[in-house]
């Protein structure tokens, strides 16, 4: 059913629900999880500056850690993994990866903000389900 299952992080604990639940599933298929995690335009200048940036190295790493600890995973399954580091609109970034490299199935968490903070950051989850052509499944953060 599900050949490919596209798991984006920000390496965040609350992203480890989407995670965990893209592995179940990708397991259960035998899919290949493609692990993306997407650097925001506001923090692009910290891995596209100089080498001197003191930025670049921390986000730079960031990325990688979060990559990677899904293809670890992901390996630790049984499963092959390819990772990807964007830059750009998250849920733009996310939708695009999942065109261009055809998953069946993106997993993702909420971070489960609500009231004024949802608001003024909104919310990339929710853009990924109001403009995809493919599924998506939503895993909540439990407490």
């Amino acid at each position: 059913m599900y050949d490919a299952v596209l798991v984006p992080t920000d390496g965040s604990d609350a992203a480890s629900a989407g995670v965990t639940h893209g592995l179940d599933l990708a397991a259960e298929f035998d899919a290949v999880v493609h692990a993306l995690y997407v650097v925001p335009e506001s923090e692009r200048a910290s891995i596209v500056g100089s080498s001197s940036n003191p930025g670049e190295s921390s986000v730079a790493a960031a990325a990688e850690r979060a990559v990677e600890t899904v293809a670890a995973a992901a390996d630790d399954r049984g499963l092959d993994a390819e990772t990807e580091i964007r830059s750009g609109t998250p849920h733009r970034e996310i939708l695009d990866y999942a065109d261009e490299a055809a998953v069946d199935l993106v997993v993702m968490a909420t971070h489960g903000r609500t009231g004024v903070s949802r608001l003024l950051s909104g919310s990339v989850t929710e853009r990924v389900v109001r403009n995809a052509d493919r599924p998506v499944l939503v895993a909540r953060r439990t407490p």
